[in-house]
């Protein structure tokens, strides 16, 4: 177990007959960070879950939670972990404290002299307060996704697993849940966020792991993910074929028949709109946008509008999988 690391896993991997529904994931999740597992739907993301907290067995592979090897220390680790997998299940004519109060005493880790009171402020720091003596079958769908996470909150955690954790929430629910989320970590607990929501795990996280068809295609800091795609020029002009000879001539752009630059298709011409990476062509330094711009008045080509584009993070995702996100709810 590596230290400072809240969940590790090495080559994880399982089977379903001869498909790989996981395969040889390699997770690090640092302690007290929020982190975003995210993924188109069918990824893997909740098999993966699954196999963290000894609900399916690995077919390859070795898992940590917490510094103990699972499932074998599973007995002393699950009561340090809080998790909402697959949606909650509760008792649909008992009301949600009374949920709260059956689950918790079905636990043989629970205090009873304090289930009173820790029932309450779970239902208080998920907003449910107002709706304690409500029963659960009148409750909407995001409702009962917030009894979920206040059941896994029940007693202190150090570690928190959400598996969609504001599926069917409002607005408001989204963000009481995300802000929720934000004050866990910033007291310590480790917040493991399954998602394939991209808005969410990009205004919720500070780390992220990207899943793909079963592998984890990319990993780290959120900063380092987005940092890492590329950035491109937005050039408005009526002098397309002249601008493109400049930007050739920067390394911008394929020049008049290098055939191996036109296939490579460094920039794109749309009406009076060109596009072109702004990655410097092999052997050339780099440029800069305000050098661009100069060469461009140089030249005598009219500039009309120009800009630089980041990568957002949602092209970087779907570069990394070839599959669209949900940006929304």
């Amino acid at each position: 177990m590596t230290d400072g690391l809240a969940i590790e896993t090495r080559g994880l991997t399982k089977h379903f007959g001869q498909q790989a529904a996981v395969d040889n994931v390699g997770l690090a999740v640092p302690h007290g960070t929020v982190f975003g597992f995210l993924g188109p739907n069918g990824s893997g993301k909740t098999t993966t879950i699954r196999m963290l907290l000894g609900l399916a067995a690995a077919s390859a592979g070795t898992v940590n939670l917490l510094g103990r090897e699972m499932p074998h220390r599973l007995h002393e680790v699950l009561p340090r972990v809080g998790a909402l997998v697959e949606g909650p299940a509760f008792y649909p004519f008992l009301s949600g404290a009374a949920n709260l109060h059956r689950l918790d005493s079905a636990s043989p880790h629970s205090v009873p002299g304090t289930r009173k009171a820790r029932v309450q402020q779970a239902l208080e720091r998920v907003g449910l307060e107002h709706a304690a003596g409500k029963r659960v079958h009148a409750y909407s769908l995001g409702m009962k996704q917030r009894l979920g996470i206040a059941n896994a909150l029940l007693s202190p955690r150090d570690l928190l697993v959400l598996d969609e954790p504001t599926n069917g929430l409002d607005p408001q629910g989204t963000r009481e849940v995300r802000n929720l989320v934000r004050s866990l970590a910033h007291q310590g607990t480790t917040v493991f966020v399954s998602s394939h929501l991209l808005a969410e795990v990009d205004q919720m996280c500070t780390y992220a792991a990207v899943m793909s068809a079963g592998k984890l295609v990319a990993q780290g800091p959120l900063a380092e993910l987005r940092q890492a795609g590329s950035t491109r020029l937005r050039l408005v002009t009526p002098d397309g074929g002249a601008a493109r000879q400049v930007l050739a001539g920067l390394g911008l752009a394929p020049g008049p028949g290098d055939q191996e630059a036109q296939a490579s298709q460094r920039a794109q011409l749309d009406g009076e709109t060109i596009v072109a990476a702004m990655g410097a062509a092999a052997g050339q330094p780099a440029v800069l946008p305000e050098d661009v711009v100069a060469h461009l008045v140089q030249a005598g080509v009219r500039v009309r509008g120009f800009a630089v584009e980041r990568e957002s993070l949602e092209d970087r995702f779907v570069a990394l999988t070839g599959e669209g996100f949900d940006v929304a709810q």
